[in-house]
């Protein structure tokens, strides 16, 4: 069952419980911590008042339990352990993923099968892009109780070879928030520390919560090998490819062409800065040369369209690099012997290094412009069913922004 009627299901009023309160009690604390004011009690307790200023009990989530059936439920408020932050949540984003899994899941979401990392098993919340108010933490940390920060949704452990090398988007132990183990579709969440970033002074709560997605983008960015002066075209004009687009303007000095069916989405890449825009047909790559005076150096596939990678390597010069960021649902056909006889270089890109990306994001968006060209006006928790059918029915042309919390 799809749509409205599966995801606005709440529990039923059996005592108030939901699935994900089984097995999880809490106990008083004292020493939790000199911020909190939080009463840590056995979640089975029916609801009690909360003043002003302290951390309920319950909160509202929206609980995955597979294709076309998430669920709106009052679950238990999280509580942070050493080294994390108690989140109240203020807008929480939704990607490809997120529709990927609410089509046709659970693939990603770890509901039939406990995930290696997180070790989670059974319904989910998503929401691995978001911002929020910090409103409990334990340890130390850059922020204090009532600042406003974003999450970079990945945790790494900072000990394996991959985080040594300061590639911690591979850790060995790496899992997401939302993706692999309860995220920010929920009204609270609780995060690592070393994850967050603190929102600049004055910048507006939906450019805030592009921060995660544009990381990924401008950590595609910096995959693509592009160096100075290079001709690099993005082929897909969506979301993901403005991401990639202003990752690109944003560190070096490049000719960026992109390439998109006429409309919109390709209106709103001249104006976010790409030097030209093409529209896409049967004669792209004879279209290309004769603008550019040659085949690009460097083609980035963000569009995940059938037979797109394919076009990006005939696309690209001999020595040339393909970059892949668009995940098709089949397996795509390449052809092997010209990209070897080519010498062509594929590469792919994997979410973003929170210590080198999420801080040039935040840089990039306290600009203004992109929040302004992107982000949707932001929708209440109970429409996340429908904003899941319209993003997977492409009928969504920039960022759809969910709030969980209100008030």
């Amino acid at each position: 069952m799809r749509g409205n009627t599966a995801f606005l299901r709440n529990i039923k009023e059996n005592g108030g419980k939901s699935i994900l309160d089984t097995g999880q009690e809490r106990e008083f604390d004292d020493q939790a911590s000199s911020h909190t004011e939080r009463f840590y009690v056995r979640a089975s307790v029916g609801p009690r008042e909360c003043k002003e200023g302290q951390v309920p009990q319950k909160m509202k989530a929206a609980v995955y339990y597979g294709a076309g059936d998430i669920r709106i439920e009052q679950v238990p408020v999280p509580v942070p352990d050493e080294g994390e932050a108690l989140i109240r949540v203020l807008r929480s984003g939704i990607c490809g993923t997120d529709a990927s899994e609410w089509m046709s899941g659970p693939k990603v979401f770890p509901v039939v099968h406990a995930h290696p990392h997180s070790g989670h098993v059974g319904p989910m919340i998503p929401g691995h892009e978001f911002v929020g108010e910090v409103r409990e933490f334990r340890g130390p940390a850059a922020f204090g109780i009532g600042d406003v920060v974003v999450s970079g949704a990945g945790i790494w452990c900072g000990r394996c070879d991959r985080c040594l090398e300061g590639r911690t988007n591979l850790c060995a132990s790496y899992r997401t928030l939302g993706l692999n183990m309860n995220g920010g579709m929920a009204e609270y969440v609780v995060c690592p520390v070393k994850a967050l970033r603190a929102v600049p002074s004055g910048m507006n709560i939906d450019a805030a919560g592009l921060a995660q997605p544009l990381a990924v983008g401008i950590h595609a960015a910096r995959r693509s090998g592009a160096g100075r002066g290079d001709r690099v075209v993005v082929i897909g004009a969506g979301a993901i490819g403005s991401f990639v687009l202003a990752g690109l303007k944003h560190l070096r000095d490049l000719d960026v062409t992109v390439v998109d069916f006429p409309g919109r989405k390709l209106e709103r890449a001249a104006r976010l800065g790409a030097d030209r825009t093409i529209e896409a047909g049967e004669r792209l790559t004879d279209t290309v040369v004769a603008i550019l005076g040659g085949k690009p150096d460097v083609v980035i596939e963000a569009s995940g369209a059938p037979g797109q990678l394919a076009v990006a390597l005939k696309l690209v010069r001999d020595g040339g690099r393909v970059l892949a960021v668009g995940i098709p649902k089949g397996h795509p056909e390449l052809d092997v012997h010209s990209m070897v006889f080519r010498e062509v270089t594929l590469e792919t890109t994997l979410a973003h290094i929170c210590d080198e990306d999420l801080d040039a994001s935040l840089r990039i968006l306290s600009q203004g412009v992109l929040a302004a060209e992107l982000a949707e006006t932001p929708r209440p928790l109970e429409d996340l069913g429908v904003a899941l059918d319209q993003l997977a029915s492409g009928r969504v042309e920039g960022k759809i922004l969910i709030t969980p919390s209100f008030g």
